[in-house]
């Protein structure tokens, strides 16, 4: 059974995918409705992560699968999120279950089995993931393109929980509760690996750009 909120607590925020799910454990034709909500979201959680479209593909469908076979198991408890505006702490981070944050932990999971049965596959350009990242109408030029293009390789160069907090709140545009349920962390330990990575990445791209100088120079 689903868990609600007191009277005049905060609002359910994360529970806006409760109707999809019960229509979907009516009738499992129903899940169609959630794998076209949340397809491109995974997707490009995995695509970020593997950096492989082809690997990226096959997780999804695997996330999915997943998903789909777990979905009478599945169980939403939104009331750490609900009772209290102040920052959760790693308790009560992972006792958060919406389906969207139930989804993105078997995603990370699926993406992590890959990472460990194939470390040595080729790592594909980031010119695509960049494209993903950024409309057409911003990005109209090479230099703009390029400059993302670094941007994002220096993102695949963070530790893996740097990175995955990064991917996961300026792609997949999660909320700092949301990444923590997912990442089993607290709050405050999300906004500290975020501020970590985007200093790292501000830092990476200034050395990159103090070479480039540097090069034609000399």
């Amino acid at each position: 059974m689903f868990r609600t909120a007191e009277e005049g607590a905060r609002p359910a925020r994360l529970d806006r995918d409760r109707g999809l799910v019960e229509a979907a454990r009516r009738d499992p034709s129903h899940f169609d409705a959630l794998y076209r909500k949340y397809l491109a979201q995974v997707y490009s959680f995995a695509y970020y992560e593997l950096r492989d479209h082809h690997a990226a593909e096959d997780a999804t469908e695997r996330v999915f699968m997943q998903a789909l076979a777990g979905l009478p198991r599945f169980e939403e408890r939104v009331d750490a999120f609900i009772a209290s505006r102040a920052p959760l702490s790693t308790a009560e981070s992972t006792d958060i279950s919406t389906f969207r944050v139930w989804l993105f932990r078997i995603a990370r999971n699926v993406v992590a089995n890959e990472r460990r049965r194939d470390r040595r596959r080729p790592v594909s350009s980031l010119e695509a993931a960049a494209e993903l990242a950024a409309p057409d109408d911003v990005v109209d030029s090479a230099a703009a393109h390029e400059a993302i293009g670094a941007a994002w390789q220096a993102v695949a160069r963070l530790p893996e929980d740097r990175r995955r907090a990064v991917i996961l709140r300026f792609v997949d545009e999660m909320s700092t509760a949301e990444i923590a349920a997912i990442l089993g962390r607290s709050e405050g330990a999300v906004r500290v690996l975020l501020h970590r990575a985007l200093r790292s990445v501000a830092e990476d791209l200034a050395s990159g750009e103090r070479s480039g100088r540097g090069s034609r120079l000399s």
